[in-house]
């Protein structure tokens, strides 16, 4: 970290200038061929190919809850948190081989929409509201904090303004051009926000290192933090209750992933824009592979500002240059504020990196906000106002209708985030109070998909009861883990799913059962050896950091 100087230069201005310019000027002219459909302006047309898949997927996954949220996870519990993005490298092949030909089969828009076909629209209804109420108080609001306190470290000035800045910026491309906008400049954003996560990731190792340089950084604090380095937490880690052991593996945590990427419309919404089935195939495949680099550019980075706080010969060395800056109780990571780890490394990047890495958070922040405001949108439009509101509104009208919403949900977006300040590890509450819906929807999901006999009053009272289950679990003095309590929830879920429709219909199968035959899951020989070796790197990785 040779040359560094405080603050934003004129170099780094210029730098996130230059990607700024470009995003909104490409979301603007990509956006004028499919605007005025509700297909163009919601699925892109459907004529994605599958490396915009992928990159457009990791974009919409790695924003300021990653880059932030997890390296601030990093700091404190260490290379445990990477179980989220390995493990969801499984669940990418399992979505795609699984649930992605029925998907693309029924040719839907949005998930509620796949719940009417297959239940009813009552119970898609309920999920539409679980949903718009989820991204907008938990997934945008969350998403503008973090990378409001990240920016306010980086430039200095009050978050409430970074976070309308960040809201600004994300709706002059994204609400005008609808989905093409947000998938060919999420392949731009994803580029940036890789090449400025390993640019922070080698500077602050390096700088570990000393003379040793990358390696002898990695070595050294591998030596000094090895508890951070470990992927399977002991009982009696303090962090127990975030990571709490092999259950990892085999519990709460496949309820989350699966939940996430199979079923969540701001993510999956991309793959049902593929040209067709194989594309939306490799393009999750593509990104399966992303997601096993993602810790080194999110992860890292913590751990690193957790060994050079513990470090006084590290902490006299930056102190030379930057003085108070580095023991500014405002601005230092620690257990109480662990999400400031990772704008506190880029503080002391060279000049010219900081702006590369000022995009990049942009760019993971933007990213996440526009995808997260066209599922927003396509949610509203096509399940509560076209069904319940105007029937017979034209194509044009429920573009609009969709642009008016994602308006109005980053609006209430930018007010509720600025409260979630009281948070330690925002990215656990992200995953802690999503899992409060997703185990009771991931089991109406799964049910809907391969139980036959699945009825709609079943998936009813499953996800119903999937809440207070979720709640007497958490609110109970039983100190159990929220994986646990979510894996838990999800089987309590699944059984009042299977005894309700078992108790409510004499027929063998539901009319409405999804019949899967041999060629449903059929894949391509590229699939499958893009399948084997992510599944093979991930038991490697897991083998190494046991």
């Amino acid at each position: 970290m040779d040359n560094i100087t405080q603050g934003l230069t004129a170099i780094d201005w210029s730098i996130f200038a230059v990607y700024a310019i470009v995003i909104v000027a490409v979301g603007l002219t990509v956006s004028r061929k499919n605007k005025a459909s509700t297909e163009g302006y919601f699925l892109a047309g459907k004529s994605i190919p599958w490396w915009a898949v992928g990159a457009s997927l990791i974009a919409a996954n790695i924003s300021a809850e990653q880059f932030i949220g997890m390296s601030g996870s990093g700091f404190v519990i260490g290379l445990g948190i990477s179980a989220y993005e390995w493990m969801a490298a499984i669940t990418l092949i399992l979505v795609a081989k699984f649930f992605m030909p029925i998907f693309i089969e029924k040719g839907i828009y949005t998930i509620p929409e796949f719940v009417e076909k297959r239940f009813n629209k009552t119970l898609k209804t309920i999920l539409a509201v679980f949903w718009l109420c989820l991204y907008i108080f938990v997934n945008l609001s969350s998403v503008l904090y973090l990378g409001g306190t990240a920016l306010q470290v980086i430039m200095g000035v009050p978050m409430m303004y970074t976070i309308i800045g960040l809201a600004a910026f994300a709706l002059i491309y994204s609400v005008y051009g609808g989905l093409s906008s947000v998938v060919w400049t999420d392949v731009i954003q994803v580029a940036v926000l890789i090449a400025g996560g390993f640019a922070t990731t080698y500077l602050a190792i390096s700088f570990v290192g000393g003379d040793a340089g990358f390696s002898g950084g990695f070595a050294h604090m591998m030596d000094v933090a090895p508890d951070h380095f470990k992927m399977i937490l002991s009982h009696d880690n303090p962090q127990f209750s975030n990571l709490p052991g092999i259950s990892v593996l085999i519990g709460g945590l496949w309820v989350a992933n699966l939940y996430y990427w199979g079923f969540n419309q701001y993510i999956i919404q991309r793959t049902f824009a593929a040209k067709s089935l194989d594309e939306a195939q490799k393009g999750l495949a593509f990104a399966a592979f992303l997601k096993l680099i993602t810790p080194i550019i999110v992860v890292l980075p913590g751990i690193a500002a957790f060994v050079i706080l513990n470090d006084p010969v590290l902490q006299e060395q930056l102190s030379s240059v930057y003085g108070s800056l580095v023991t500014n109780p405002d601005l230092v990571p620690s257990s109480a504020h662990a999400d400031r780890a990772y704008p506190w490394i880029a503080n002391f990047l060279p000049v010219g990196f900081k702006g590369v890495v000022f995009a990049a958070l942009a760019a993971a922040i933007v990213s996440s906000l526009a995808s997260m405001l066209n599922s927003t949108a396509t949610i509203f439009t096509m399940d509560i106002y076209k069904e319940y509101i105007d029937r017979n509104a034209s194509e044009l009208k429920l573009v609009n209708i969709g642009r008016l919403t994602a308006v109005v949900a980053l609006v209430i977006a930018v007010f509720v985030a600025p409260m979630l300040g009281v948070l330690d590890q925002a990215f656990q509450y992200i995953q802690e109070y999503t899992g409060l819906v997703s185990p009771g929807i991931l089991a109406v999901f799964l049910t809907g998909l391969f139980y036959k006999k699945a009825t709609a009053k079943g998936a009813i009272y499953g996800v119903l009861a999937s809440i207070p289950i979720a709640l007497l679990l958490k609110f109970l003095p039983l100190e159990m883990p929220f994986m646990d309590q979510m894996m838990y929830t999800f089987i309590l879920s699944l059984v009042t799913i299977v005894l309700v429709s078992l108790a409510t219909s004499d027929e063998d199968d539901d009319p409405n059962g999804i019949v899967l035959t041999g060629k449903t899951f059929k894949t391509s020989g590229g699939f499958a050896v893009a399948s084997y070796a992510i599944m093979l790197i991930t038991a490697v990785l897991y083998v190494l950091f046991w």
